[in-house]
């Protein structure tokens, strides 16, 4: 066996740069998390399969792989555990999203890598959680983000819940917790008498965490347990968004009451609406506030709030989010390799973080990973021709069991 090597030459700059990361592919949270160990600086290798992991765009477009590296490993073959196990043996972290008990079956679980790298942080990343009755069943952001209570708590009160895309349960309640854990369980390892360990993230975990304020909140009797009743829900008239002259919207959320003041002010209501703790009459000035934003333009509100306390902002689109002023300015947005795209965060005075290579494309950086991080020769390995395959079979094929969250 070929030991590891002593030095440990970084791919770019950042907090993390040095530290090892071996991603098995899949699709959501999983990635998403290694996408930002790697913003951060850490070496990401990507174990691709031949057949690729499902998402069904092409490899090119996938931003949630920027910043890494990929080898193609095929699991279910007679020496694939044995090259991911190689990995190991010289990595700080793994990242898999595969169902409980399928890491195990392959010959990869914590058990057989811990025992081969005592110091290795195993970041395992479900829907449900390793445990309990779901735990073994299928599962997407929607769901999860249901059952914690989540999703009830978005929407009007006389519709159904509006649906936040996968940001609240796959990359906030999931992917950003799995971070937190591998970072605290990699300062752990790197103490004195530290070990390694297993990091059990769950969506319905994190996404449960998320609301412990609301919870809060009702336990003291300041928030009902039904949506576009409250504060923050889009119950409150000056807290929610409102259509402008032209079909676009704007966002108000001027809760305290000097940037309450200043809003109507500004909106020019101040003198004809109720007070804004007459409950009774909040229908009435919501009403109002409706009638005057719908009687200019997206753009007109838009200058008439620049520059104000009133805490009011435009509803822009994803194409429109890079040109607005605040976001150019800080640079939020980067454009690499012909995409734009948000740029990593957060910010590092000394170790600034920073796209660095596009998206891995699958197997096509076997010769360097090998190279920098010390590994054996492989026989049978998948030709770099197998890449193309791969990015075709990710489009055609559903995941595989193994890869389902």
């Amino acid at each position: 066996m070929t030991p590891p090597p002593t030095s440990r030459p970084a791919t770019g700059g950042g907090p993390l740069a040095g530290v090892r990361v071996v991603e098995l592919a899949g699709i959501g949270p999983g990635p998403f998390a290694a996408m930002l160990l790697a913003d951060l600086g850490a070496d990401v290798v990507r174990v691709d399969r031949p057949r690729g992991a499902g998402l069904g765009i092409d490899p090119g477009s996938d931003l949630t792989n920027r910043n890494k590296r990929s080898v193609l490993i095929d699991l279910k073959a007679d020496d694939g555990p044995a090259a991911v196990l190689d990995l190991v043996e010289r990595a700080d972290v793994l990242v898999e999203g595969y169902r409980p008990g399928v890491a195990e079956r392959l010959g990869i679980g914590p058990d057989v890598c811990l025992a081969r790298n005592p110091r290795l942080v195993y970041g395992r990343m479900t829907g449900w959680g390793q445990d309990g009755p779901l735990a073994d069943r299928a599962g997407h952001d929607i769901g999860y983000i249901a059952v914690t209570g989540a999703l009830g708590m978005i929407g009007q009160a006389d519709e159904a819940p509006a649906v936040p895309a996968n940001l609240l349960g796959d990359y906030a309640g999931g992917a950003l917790y799995l971070v937190i854990g591998v970072l605290a369980a990699l300062r752990h390892a790197g103490t004195e008498g530290g070990t390694g360990q297993v990091v059990d993230a769950a969506v319905v975990d994190g996404t449960a965490h998320l609301a412990t304020m609301i919870h809060g909140m009702m336990a003291a009797g300041g928030w009902q347990d039904r949506r576009g009743a409250n504060l923050l829900d889009g119950g409150c008239p000056f807290y929610g968004c409102y259509r402008t002259s032209d079909g676009g919207y704007m966002a108000v959320g001027a809760l305290e009451q000097r940037f309450y003041d200043e809003f109507v002010a500004l909106l020019g209501i101040a003198d004809r609406i109720p007070a804004r703790k007459d409950f009774d009459r909040w229908p009435e000035l919501r009403d109002a506030v409706a009638a005057r934003f719908a009687e200019r333009t997206r753009a007109e509100w838009t200058e008439v709030f620049e520059g104000a306390d009133a805490c009011v902002a435009p509803v822009l689109s994803l194409r429109e989010a890079p040109r607005h002023p605040q976001l150019a300015a800080r640079g939020t947005f980067v454009r690499h390799g012909g995409i734009t795209q948000p740029a990593p965060a957060p910010r590092f005075s000394a170790t600034p973080a920073s796209v660095r290579t596009g998206p891995a494309l699958p197997g096509a950086d076997a010769v360097s990973v090998a190279r920098d991080w010390g590994l054996p020769a492989r026989t049978g390995e998948p030709s770099a021709a197998d890449a193309a395959e791969s990015a075709a079979a990710a489009d055609r094929e559903s995941s595989e069991p193994a890869a389902d969250r």
